[in-house]
């Protein structure tokens, strides 16, 4: 099953879970993950549903580019690491 690991920078707004999911896409996985953790959704998400300007998603390595039909493919061991992107200087 593909693993989705929520970075600690959401950590200090509500517990960051790790979800196991048979998805083969990243929304299937995402609509997995917020199922059972909804205020996650508002984090990680914009209004329509796109992927928030603030947040940044790797699976297996390489950064999606794809930010608001969120089909990219997933491996049944996949690795998605979701974060916040850091900004300021």
């Amino acid at each position: 099953m593909a693993q989705l690991i929520f970075t600690q920078q959401l950590a200090r707004f509500m517990e960051v879970p790790q979800v196991e999911t048979g998805a083969t896409d990243l929304r299937g996985a995402l609509d997995a993950a917020f199922a059972d953790h909804p205020r996650l959704r508002g984090y990680v998400l914009d209004e329509q549903g796109h992927l928030r300007e603030n947040v940044i998603i790797f699976i297996d390595g390489q950064r999606t580019r794809e930010r608001k039909l969120l089909n990219d493919a997933l491996a049944p061991h996949s690795k998605v690491y979701i974060l916040q992107a850091l900004s300021g200087g």
